[in-house]
């Protein structure tokens, strides 16, 4: 079985790197490592951040080049004997895509914590809805699905589908395999809804 870290280990590693910063840091998490922090699921084996601040995340990169991590994949880093790989995505990016506004304006994300350097929020549920729906994988439909169920009381489906539709006319390529993706999670969403 995969490692997995569940919310309590997950803070209890950014407390660690929280040490050796020097200077604030704002982290804004996306994919399931949100989820987890919103304890809409147990565990992530994925540890996905956004640093929105190009300064920020390009201090960050030398500090954990400096605690010996190394880049793994495209956005990926790990230190040698570490389970885990930490996805950290520049700017208003999310794995291939980006966001149409900063994930640090107001309503764009919420604050789950501050440490004495780390400013810890997780990206609002419309951005990370959409962010799952563009990539399409299997997971990520399972966890959009999910993460609208358990916060049904405060999504609203026509705010999230207009979202969705803005950010493909923003997202060109792909938009005919990405716009069936709105009809899956849509169609899904019922099911679970209606059973």
């Amino acid at each position: 079985m995969e490692p997995r870290l569940n919310k309590d280990k997950l803070l209890a590693e950014l407390a660690a790197w929280d040490q050796f910063l020097g200077r604030k840091v704002h982290f804004i998490a996306c994919g399931g490592t949100a989820m987890t922090l919103m304890d809409v699921k147990e565990s992530t084996r994925d540890i996905d951040f956004i640093v929105p601040v190009i300064e920020e995340y390009d201090y960050v990169i030398k500090k954990l080049k400096d605690l010996g991590y190394q880049q793994v994949r495209g956005w990926g880093w790990q230190r040698s004997g570490d389970d885990f790989i930490f996805d950290l995505f520049r700017g208003k990016r999310v794995h291939t895509t980006d966001l149409l506004d900063d994930p640090l304006v107001e309503g764009r994300h919420t604050l789950i914590k501050e440490f004495s350097y780390i400013y810890l929020g997780v990206l609002n549920d419309y951005d990370l809805i959409i962010s799952k729906l563009f990539r399409g994988s299997a997971v990520d439909f399972q966890d959009t699905v999910q993460l609208a169920k358990a916060h049904r009381a405060d999504l609203d489906l026509g705010k999230l589908k207009d979202h969705f539709f803005d950010m493909l006319s923003y997202h060109p390529v792909g938009e005919q395999r990405v716009r069936a993706h709105w009809d899956t999670f849509a169609r899904r969403l019922k099911e679970v809804s209606d059973g």
